[in-house]
């Protein structure tokens, strides 16, 4: 299976030399990457990837503001399929009502990102697994999602909320085809988090639960030692993983 990088774990090294880092990257055998803003680089984005062999079959977007249109745009000039809403507010997860108008807008915007031949999805943090009608709450959102759009479980936040995350993605089905692979002592502290291998998180067990998967996504959302080193061990630790 093939993995992608979240270039958000970089966001320092792309804002200074975009070029330059994604040179690195595919310099450390990734062919994938998923970036946190094609807009308004888009241009810039799409000359990178072009040079260094990398593909972005996914995106991180902020999809249900006011530049839907925009972005639905730009991720078909970029070649990517699947636009991935990153976040809503905590506090949008503690009511049915709330959760259901999540669900709703999200439907919407697939039925506008369908016009482009594009999908989307959503990706959690540790919030969505609040108890709604005594189950979680990303569960009861599952349930009100329109077909086509898809889930990006990360893992970490997942067991960070006490789930096991093999069981989740069991549960959740084939509309889990994305998930973001991170490794640390499952903890919030977000700087914890260390290269896939090297922490408490079963890495081999939940891409094996992941029947429908298309794409693992490595990411550390903060590290305490040096990003481009754990990027490339996360890399090796899969590769090694699969053999």
């Amino acid at each position: 299976m093939s993995h992608s990088l979240q270039l958000y774990t970089l966001r320092n090294h792309p804002d200074e030399d975009l070029d330059g880092t994604l040179k690195r990257v595919a310099e450390f055998g990734y062919t994938q990457v998923e970036p946190y803003r094609i807009v308004p680089e888009t241009e810039a984005l799409g000359a990178a990837l072009r040079a260094h062999g990398l593909s972005a079959p996914t995106t991180h977007a902020p999809l249900l503001g006011e530049n839907q249109a925009g972005i639905f745009a730009a991720a078909t000039q970029l070649g990517i399929g699947t636009v991935i809403l990153p976040a809503t507010p905590e506090s949008e997860w503690t009511s049915a009502a709330g959760v259901e108008a999540i669900a709703a807008a999200l439907n919407q915007a697939a039925s506008a990102a369908a016009e482009h031949g594009l999908k989307v999805g959503y990706h959690n943090h540790w919030w969505e697994f609040a108890q709604i009608d005594g189950r979680a709450a990303i569960e009861y959102f599952a349930d009100r999602l329109d077909p086509e759009v898809v889930l990006e479980i990360d893992t970490y936040w997942a067991a960070v909320a006490g789930v096991d995350p093999v069981a989740l993605i069991g549960a959740l089905g084939p509309r889990v085809q994305y998930l973001h692979l991170k490794d640390g002592p499952i903890t919030s502290d977000a700087a914890d988090q260390v290269a896939l291998g090297q922490g408490s998180m079963p890495v081999p067990d939940i891409l094996a639960a992941a029947e429908h998967l298309k794409l693992g996504v490595v990411e550390l959302d903060d590290h305490r030692g040096d990003m481009l080193t754990a990027v490339e061990q996360s890399l090796r630790y899969l590769e090694g993983i699969a053999k």
